[in-house]
């Protein structure tokens, strides 16, 4: 099991034009260079700045989180086998304790338990939201078809 702190990291007013400048140039380097998998920064330690290599599913993972920072949002790293309470996951979801055990007890999100509580992995609350966005969605649809075929949009 991993050990996870769901603390989420928000910029302060003031250094959010840090970070979507950041941004900028993260992104402007990584469309110049499709085809590069090891991107080097020179990180400034004193007089010397040494290389730093990284790869680039880093990098790009650092654009996304300067995107959200720079858009004032706040941001928690989750990795995919860590494991969460109920409270934790109910958190992510931002829906009660109850409405998430009705979630499990359901069928609709995996989980296992140890003793008598219930542990449900990062990835198992990922594919939860993406199978229920992709059921608003299609249901958006199908309203925005039956609204556009009664002539009300």
């Amino acid at each position: 099991m991993t050990k996870i702190d769901l603390r989420p990291v928000k910029l302060p007013d003031d250094k959010q034009e840090t970070a979507n400048h950041a941004l900028a140039r993260v992104r402007m380097y990584l469309a110049e260079h499709q085809d590069v998998s090891q991107v080097r920064v020179n990180v400034e330690d004193g007089d010397d700045p040494e290389p730093l290599e990284l790869p680039r599913e880093a990098v790009e993972l650092l654009a996304s989180l300067l995107a959200h920072l720079g858009a004032g949002r706040a941001v928690s790293v989750v990795p995919s086998d860590a494991e969460l309470t109920t409270q934790q996951a109910a958190d992510m979801l931002n829906v009660s304790r109850p409405f998430l055990i009705g979630l499990l007890d359901a069928g609709e999100i995996e989980y296992r338990t140890v003793g008598t509580h219930r542990r449900i992995t990062a990835a198992s609350l990922i594919e939860y939201q993406r199978r229920d966005d992709r059921r608003r969605r299609r249901v958006a649809d199908e309203l925005t078809q039956l609204g556009q075929e009664m002539g009300t949009i």
